[in-house]
């Protein structure tokens, strides 16, 4: 299947998942594989605003940022035959929801233990204020149901490598 056989009207499938689930660079490879174009919302975030995402949250705010998301995503679930790499949050959006109703969905599940470590929270640490684990772990929790929820694919990236994610995300594709 490629973007320019498939036909589809929006995106050829849709990267979901929690931070550092490997969305990124999953989509990289399947747009490659399956001669896509790729649209990372996060990038397109950093590329409006003229900063990391991590610095607007700092400098603007959650609010900001997730208007920024919005925007990103509702952009981008309309590119047609693309491979998506969706922030993680953006599915907390009603409207970015919405968006996904019979999209090709794929859930990039990973729990606490493999995303401790890409984060590298998994390293003795001097005491900061706050709990990042604590955090991590919360919104693992709260998201989780919604990533559930609006997959119609979901594959275990915790331990796999990009590549056989991509693999796997390829098969399925080549099913439907």
């Amino acid at each position: 299947m490629t973007a320019e056989t498939d036909g589809a009207a929006g995106p050829l499938v849709v990267l979901t998942g929690p931070p550092a689930a490997g969305k990124s660079a999953v989509g990289k490879l399947l747009s490659e594989r399956l001669h896509a174009s790729f649209v990372d919302t996060d990038a397109q975030i950093e590329a409006t605003a003229g900063k990391a995402v991590g610095d607007i949250f700092v400098d603007d705010g959650e609010d900001t940022f997730r208007g920024l998301e919005r925007a990103a995503a509702e952009q981008a679930l309309q590119a047609a035959g693309a491979v998506v790499a969706l922030g993680s949050g953006a599915v907390l959006d009603p409207g970015v929801q919405d968006l996904l109703a019979g999209q090709p969905v794929a859930y990039l599940e990973a729990g606490f233990g493999p995303i401790s470590k890409r984060l590298g929270l998994d390293k003795p640490r001097v005491v900061i204020p706050g709990n990042p684990r604590g955090r991590l772990r919360a919104l693992l929790e709260e998201r989780r149901p919604v990533y559930e929820r609006l997959a119609t694919f979901t594959v275990d990236a915790g331990e796999l490598a990009p590549e056989e994610v991509a693999d796997e995300i390829e098969a399925w594709l080549a099913e439907r």
